[in-house]
């Protein structure tokens, strides 16, 4: 079966570390891809560039939106591989111009020892996808194409504008066609929540991300994923973002932490 985040992350190969696509308007958060999908197909491109497969930190610099429906060159290069980790740079160009900057490590996950040390945040007590809330577009103030692709249930006592005590988002996300999580499903679902300042301010449309960093650290199990999403500095129209992701067994897959602008009618 093929699924819509594959097909719609699809590159042709163009010449070595050079790839050609055609961006879906079906992951847009209003008028814009969302930032998370911008990165899927720019890492699916780097991962053919280097001898490891998944990615484990990715940092990505917005510098314009992405425009849906539209084609896009993505560019690559093997910074430096080593044992177990190799270092990537790429970029992704649309109209001649760059939209996104990325430099990523990739190594394999699940490859080192289960006699190593370990520690983890457990997930948090929410309640179970049944008794969450859809997601809406119309309570943000921007249309969300993105529903159509992703699943996502919003913890009932921060789905409504500005109704929160903090700013904080939290709840579960999988993709709509069946498809199961993976680590390029984990970038994306971090970039997927609502920003968590519209539970507590209410409507805010888009806000665009300015440098998203997402750490991969384990391979999830099938089913949904729960996130937990909170804003604790907004200063001069820009805040930061800290999230984390948890599996369907509760294991912590991946962490992120972004700078957005919060983009107001005058601004």
């Amino acid at each position: 079966m093929a699924f819509q985040f594959d097909t719609e992350t699809q590159l042709t190969e163009q010449s070595p570390g050079e790839w050609s696509l055609t961006l879906s308007d079906q992951w847009n958060i209003g008028d814009n891809p969302n930032g998370g999908y911008l990165l899927a197909p720019l890492l699916r491109g780097l991962s053919t560039l280097s001898p490891h497969n998944d990615p484990l930190s990715v940092t990505a610099h917005y510098l314009r939106p992405g425009s849906g429906n539209a084609s896009a060159l993505a560019h690559g290069s093997l910074v430096r591989s080593g044992r177990n980790i190799s270092t990537l740079r790429g970029s992704l160009e649309q109209a001649e111009k760059t939209r996104v900057e990325v430099l990523a490590a990739f190594g394999t996950l699940g490859a080192g020892s289960d006699q190593a040390p370990q520690v983890s945040i457990p997930a948090p007590e929410i309640p179970g996808p049944d008794q969450c809330r859809s997601r809406s577009g119309l309570e943000q103030g921007v249309e969300l194409a993105i529903q159509n692709r992703i699943e996502m249930r919003i913890h009932p006592d921060q789905a409504e504008a500005g109704a929160a005590e903090k700013a904080e988002t939290s709840g579960w996300i999988r993709f709509l066609d069946g498809r199961q999580p993976d680590p390029l499903g984990l970038v994306l679902f971090a970039d997927a929540f609502p920003p968590p300042i519209f539970g507590l301010l209410g409507k805010i449309g888009w806000v665009p991300t300015i440098e998203l960093t997402v750490h991969i650290r384990r391979l999830p199990a099938p089913g949904w994923v729960q996130g937990e999403f909170v804003t604790e500095d907004l200063h001069d129209g820009r805040m930061i973002e800290s999230g984390r992701l948890w599996d369907s067994t509760g294991a912590l897959v991946a962490q992120s932490r972004q700078l957005a602008m919060l983009l107001t009618p005058e601004g």
